[in-house]
């Protein structure tokens, strides 16, 4: 299956949380292929995959020698010539972690020259998001800054579906309709809400009759070893299949929106 999905929401709301455990329960279908990147500057998928702390991950963008080789030019560098069009498509394979069949990219972010600049770092990072959404048979999710920044255009039309993770609280909400235009602008077609910490059909209700146009991937109830989980650092539930049911409901929703 070829399933690529961008998850993004205001910082708080469990984002990455809900990325690593829809990652795993994709990746509890054997015939799947998956990976899940880390666009986020504050760097958590590991420790919500369950991949150890003395496994340390040397985040893309600061590869140095790699980008140096791949581009032709010393990272750090503004200007002057380099490659703009650098090969990437080994990276996936030699510089992912794996644990319980999803591997796991951290991209890292670019120090200097802002969000756009064009410099060595910034050239291999959306060189590699661009091979991995438009070029990989596989199932793709996207730990993304609150909002869908490490997309640009060339690759942001092939995104099957931008997941816009809200809990009950106002600001969350509000947020959503600003990641909605974000990714409108750059070209998702789907853009779709799913409910995090949701205490019952109240905080349902809030969610569906405050965010009218949007369509609802799902909820996920509240749940103290998610919420556990989240607030140390670390993995809930060992075995994935002891999670909520209405995960393993939203996974198989996502799967409608990829190509077989």
């Amino acid at each position: 299956m070829s399933l690529k999905i961008a998850v993004g929401g205001k910082g708080g709301v469990g984002k990455t949380t809900v990325t690593a455990l829809l990652a795993r329960c994709l990746a509890a279908d054997k015939s799947n292929k998956v990976i899940a990147i880390d666009a986020d500057p504050v760097a958590n998928l590991a420790a919500g995959l369950g991949i150890p702390e003395d496994e340390p991950i040397t985040p893309i963008a600061e590869l140095s020698e790699l980008i140096a080789e791949r581009t032709g030019a010393k990272p750090g560098t503004m200007g002057g010539f380099f490659t703009l069009n650098p090969k990437v498509d080994d990276i996936p394979e030699r510089f992912s972690k794996e644990r319980d069949g999803v591997k796991l990219l951290v991209m890292g972010t670019v120090q200097s020259g802002g969000s756009g600049c064009i410099c060595p770092e910034s050239t291999i990072l959306k060189a590699l998001m661009t091979h991995l959404v438009l070029y990989r048979d596989e199932v793709v999710l996207m730990d993304m800054e609150a909002g869908v920044e490490h997309l640009g255009r060339a690759t942001s039309g092939s995104v099957d579906a931008l997941v816009v993770v809200v809990n009950p609280g106002a600001r969350s909400r509000n947020a959503a309709h600003k990641i909605k235009k974000l990714g409108q602008d750059i070209g998702i077609k789907n853009i779709v809400i799913l409910g995090n910490r949701v205490r019952g059909p109240e905080d349902e209700e809030l969610i569906r009759s405050s965010l009218p146009g949007f369509d609802i991937l799902g909820y996920i109830p509240e749940d103290p070893e998610i919420v556990d989980g989240d607030r140390a650092g670390h993995r809930p539930f060992d075995s994935i299949e002891q999670a909520p049911k209405e995960l393993f409901a939203i996974a198989e929703k996502l799967k409608s929106y990829g190509k077989q």
